[in-house]
């Protein structure tokens, strides 16, 4: 596994983390229950590290673990070591955990394709801020206050779309989240020129899914993000927010699922100047 990369993402270098100790421990023929026992820590507590359900890996248990597997290369120890340094970081979006439920921000930052399927919804990473708040008021009874740190936290996260080596975006719409006036009528017409100005940036492409074409493979699972990483090292997820909890897939038959499914709309939808056509037809009807 190779350990160099320039991903900026402490979440992103966790994981990786997490996927090399668990390969170091294959490779010596342990368990992780006698992996903990010859170290004498808590039989879970390898687990908890190799499904990345930690959160400040300390570089002193990592220094064990290396010893415990026989590596001496002092490059791939210290590889690793760093790894554990600067996954201990924090990342921007750790000032809004009081917003964020997970690490999706943190994933974005290190991603170099995003993929996108929206249902009901314009995608987060290109929605105004008039219109996060519309849809916040619309969802449930929240201050204004509270209101305006989640906008604030949305905005932050779309920095990435503007930042020196942004990730690719694809995403595709369906067409019936273009037709809901959310916040009314003006908020939808700035909203909908929003996303033809982010379409015309080379990093971005927006696809309009139109209601003609009825029944789709992506009705029954609803919206979700495929994010690919720069480095093989670091294997694809894909991601659905739920009204109560944020669900990860990442197996290789997950992950080969909703690609089907993403490639099947996209083939399905307008084509990218359609449809920014399409939603300049929608703003003029807006305007009238």
């Amino acid at each position: 596994m190779r350990l160099e990369s320039q991903v900026s993402s402490p979440t992103v270098k966790r994981r990786r983390l997490s996927a090399a100790l668990r390969q170091l421990r294959v490779e010596c023929g342990l368990t992780a229950a006698e992996a903990a026992k010859q170290l004498d820590w808590d039989p879970s507590k390898i687990t908890r590290m190799e499904r990345d359900e930690w959160k400040r890996p300390a570089p002193h248990d990592i220094r064990g673990l290396l010893d415990l597997y026989g590596v001496t290369d002092e490059r791939r120890r210290e590889a690793l070591l760093t790894l554990a340094r600067e996954s201990r970081q924090r990342g921007w979006w750790a000032d809004y955990q009081d917003v964020f439920r997970s690490s999706l921000p943190d994933f974005e930052a290190g991603a170099s394709m995003i993929r996108s399927y929206e249902a009901l919804l314009i995608p987060g990473l290109l929605q105004t801020a008039e219109y996060t708040a519309a849809v916040l008021r619309g969802g449930q009874v929240l201050g204004e206050a509270v209101i305006e740190r989640r906008v604030q936290a949305r905005l932050a996260r779309q920095q990435i779309i503007s930042r020196e080596d942004p990730p690719e975006l694809v995403i595709v719409i369906d067409e019936a989240a273009l037709h809901r006036m959310t916040g009314g009528a003006g908020v939808m017409r700035a909203q909908l020129e929003h996303v033809i100005d982010m379409a015309t940036r080379p990093n971005i492409t927006v696809q309009v899914l139109p209601l003609s074409v009825g029944s789709h493979p992506a009705m029954t699972g609803g919206a979700f993000l495929i994010l690919d990483f720069p480095s093989p090292d670091d294997p694809s997820l894909v991601y659905m927010e739920t009204a109560t909890d944020d669900l990860w897939l990442e197996t290789p038959e997950e992950l080969r699922r909703y690609t089907l499914i993403f490639s099947q709309v996209q083939g399905l939808a307008l084509s990218p100047d359609e449809s920014v056509h399409h939603m300049a037809a929608l703003v003029d009807r807006l305007e009238r």
